[in-house]
């Protein structure tokens, strides 16, 4: 059996060689994303396994995939919305994902992130930068003061849940799907415009499906209270990105910190030579009540061995039995 990893990172080496080690299994690396002007790297290779955020929307990528024999796409992600399933189903290719990689990661950036905002860090950043050292008009608020609303109650909301309340803070949750196990740790709300007019801090842990792309916009954004901040760690197609700034820029939100763009042809770049262009991008970075990473949620040593172990293994599962755990159904 031979596999082939795309868009392999240095911090992923070793646990890949271990693997192979371990299972006998002759695993190869590309330092390229999938796509029609990649595709033809599979060949020879029984199974593939990606990581990125471009999406694969060629439909062409996928016939090539069935021609060169492969029979399944997996990611060493949580989210898939990368993938075209439809396209996938067609030419027969079974899509698995690494759904509990560490909720730990990635729940931990967004308190981190709230804290930072809560603090104002980003302004009393830039204040130092200017040499000025004042505290004027930047006095915060305790985070077990605060309501924290948390949208999608999955693995990782729930984990971000545990951990603000462990800070002393009040919690309330929005889930199309609510968890009754979860009583004890949040109170739920029948929708989202509710939780996002009583909370202080909205952190968002959906999946971008067509139920939730744009679910943050204009209309929604001036529901949130004048002093609430927005935490963005999950997928940025779940921020309309221009509203989002509007509401920044006029105030009507305290803060925002995110992890994921709608646009994420940047990420893992080195462009401090060259700047952007991307106009929205660089609005963002201007704004001083803004705290961005460059979607970093997984990067964390637990977390990077989960993902390259679940991805890999889910590719063998596919290749030998036919399904497996991490299946994901179209």
């Amino acid at each position: 059996m031979n596999i082939l990893l795309f868009h392999v990172i240095k911090d992923e080496e070793e646990t890949i060689r271990s693997w192979s080690e371990q299972h006998k299994i002759k695993v190869d690396t590309s330092p390229d994303i999938l796509s029609l002007d990649t595709v033809e790297q599979v060949k020879g290779y029984d199974g593939i396994c990606i990581q990125q955020t471009i999406s694969i929307d060629n439909p062409e990528v996928y016939k090539k995939l069935k021609e060169y024999g492969i029979r399944q796409i997996a990611t060493r992600t949580a989210g898939f919305d990368m993938i075209d399933l439809n396209e996938a189903e067609k030419n027969g290719l079974i899509v698995t994902n690494v759904p509990a990689y560490s909720p730990y990661a990635v729940a931990e950036l967004a308190v981190t992130q709230a804290m930072q905002l809560v603090r104002h860090i980003p302004q009393f950043s830039k204040r130092i930068e200017r040499h000025d050292f004042r505290w004027s008009g930047l006095i915060s608020r305790e985070i077990r003061s605060l309501t924290v609303g948390i949208v999608g109650t999955g693995r990782i909301g729930a984990t971000a849940a545990q951990l603000f309340k462990g800070l002393g803070a009040r919690i309330i949750g929005f889930d199309y799907y609510p968890n009754s196990k979860l009583n004890s740790l949040l109170d739920y709300r029948p929708t989202l415009e509710d939780v996002l007019k009583e909370a202080d801090i909205v952190s968002l842990h959906t999946p971008l499906l067509d139920t939730t792309a744009h679910m943050i916009n204009k209309n929604t954004l001036k529901l949130m209270k004048k002093d609430a901040v927005l935490i963005n760690i999950a997928r940025g197609g779940l921020v309309a990105t221009d509203d989002l700034i509007d509401a920044l820029e006029n105030h009507q939100i305290a803060g925002a910190a995110l992890d994921t763009f709608e646009d994420e042809s940047f990420i893992n770049q080195d462009l401090s030579d060259k700047g952007t262009d991307d106009q929205r991008l660089q609005k963002l970075i201007d704004l001083d009540q803004v705290v961005l990473t460059p979607h970093i949620g997984f990067y964390t040593t637990t977390a990077i061995q989960n993902i390259v172990e679940g991805g890999l293994n889910s590719v063998v599962d596919v290749l030998t039995t036919g399904t497996s755990d991490n299946q994901v159904r179209n």
